[in-house]
C-alpha cells in the first residue's frame, strides 16, 4: 500500500496528516515531510495516524527523531491516533508514555 502524507498550517502549528502504511519502504516520505516542515520554521508539529493501517520500527524512529528536533527547538510533536493496532505499537515499544497521544486534531491542538 502506499502512504499519502498532507498538510496543512494555521497559525504557528503544521498539522500532517499520514494515510496507508509506514514501514521501512515509505519512511522516508514520512521522514521528508516532517523534515521540511521544521527547516520551514514549524516546530510544533501534530501528526495524524488515524488512516495509517500499519507503523513499524522504521516509523517509530522517524518519529522519535523528529520528537528530539522539535523539543531541541522548544516545540512539540503530539500524535492523533485511536486505531487499537497502532496505540499497541506505542504501547509495546513504551513511547505512549513519550508522545502525548490523542483521540482528535482538535485534542492535539489544544492540549
Amino acid at each position: 500500500m502506499e502512504l499519502s502524507v498532507t498538510t496543512s498550517r494555521t497559525d504557528d502549528i503544521s498539522f500532517v496528516t499520514v494515510e496507508g502504511e509506514v514501514d521501512v519502504h515509505t519512511a522516508a516520505q514520512l521522514r521528508q515531510t516532517l523534515d521540511q516542515e521544521i527547516a520551514e520554521g514549524f516546530v510544533r508539529l501534530v501528526v495524524d495516524l488515524d488512516s495509517v493501517g500499519f507503523l513499524d520500527s522504521t516509523g517509530l524512529g522517524v518519529l522519535v527523531g523528529r520528537l528530539k528536533l522539535v523539543r531541541n527547538a522548544n516545540g512539540w510533536l503530539r500524535v492523533v491516533c485511536t486505531s487499537d493496532r497502532i496505540l499497541r505499537v506505542f504501547r509495546i515499544t513504551g513511547l505512549d508514555k513519550v508522545f502525548s497521544i490523542h483521540a482528535t486534531v482538535a485534542e492535539a491542538r489544544a492540549a
